[in-house]
């Protein structure tokens, strides 16, 4: 499942807010400020549509409690980042994930040389 870069950013506020308590409740207006905090000035309403984007997606679920809602995400980080190795696996090595591996390795060398 591909996710653009404002969908990981809102991922990561996820994540980061359950590694502190994983049963929190996190509404729209959470991840605004979560996001400002770290520089990223987004519009509420911007953030509402990539969150509805997430729960198309299943990567979050949406629920009421009163009368607000609040979000949870339906994976952990290394769920979405093996499922993201996945695909791009796919996308580019036929699925072949141990050819994925030694062309990261090859380049990783690369990259440590230069």
């Amino acid at each position: 499942m591909s996710c653009g870069s404002l969908e990981i950013e809102i991922l990561n506020t996820f994540w980061n807010f359950a590694r502190e308590n994983e049963d929190v409740d996190i509404s729209i207006q959470d991840v605004a400020d979560d996001l400002s905090k770290n520089g990223t000035e987004r519009a509420y309403t911007t953030i509402k549509t990539v969150m509805d984007r997430l729960v198309a997606k299943s990567v979050l679920v949406r629920y009421k409690v009163g009368k607000k809602f609040f979000y949870k995400t339906t994976m952990d980080k290394r769920e979405m980042a093996l499922d993201m190795l996945h695909e791009f696996a796919d996308n580019f090595f036929g699925g072949n994930m141990a050819e994925m591996a030694r062309f990261v390795e090859e380049e990783t060398v690369e990259l440590l040389v230069k």
